[in-house]
Order: structure tokens, then sequence, then C-alpha cells
């Protein structure tokens, strides 16, 4: 996917968008505006900021500068599957 954001390169500030899976229901997936803010028990760190609580920014989380390129990547992901019978 092409215009991710590295995560060890975000900075307190940033905004980005994510595709962010529901966990109640694990087969809805959206795209979700976040912010990167420090971390709250870790002054070192950043977290991201998102749905009013801070999630742990792991190297695996796509994230985005653009809905565009979150929005792309969401319909490569989602959309461009082959139906299988």
């Amino acid at each position: 996917m092409d215009n991710m954001i590295d995560p060890k390169e975000v900075r307190a500030g940033d905004e980005v968008f994510v595709i962010y899976r529901n966990p109640h229901t694990p087969t809805v997936a959206n795209i979700k505006q976040a912010e990167i803010v420090q971390h709250p028990h870790n002054p070192d760190g950043v977290a991201l900021f998102l749905h009013e609580t801070y999630h742990l920014i792991e190297d695996e989380d796509a994230l985005f500068s653009s809905e565009e390129a979150a929005q792309d990547a969401y319909n490569e992901i989602f959309t461009d599957q082959p139906f299988e019978d």
C-alpha cells in the first residue's frame, strides 16, 4: 500500500487516518481520523488518540496522511478481493 506513514516517524500533533476495525463487529471496518499524542504513561512515547481512547502504535498499524490515501488502501483491501465460490 502506497502513502502509508511509518509508525516510527509520527510525532505528537500529527493528524492521521486509520482503517479501524470495530472490536464488537470484526467484519466492519471504517476510515477514522485520529491524532498522534504524547503517550499518557510514557513521556518518551506517542500514542494514537481515537474514539476518546489512547491506543499503542504498533509496527503493523496502517497510518495514512490523507483520507484519500486511506480510502485507496481500504478499497484495495476490501473491494479488490477475488470472489471465490
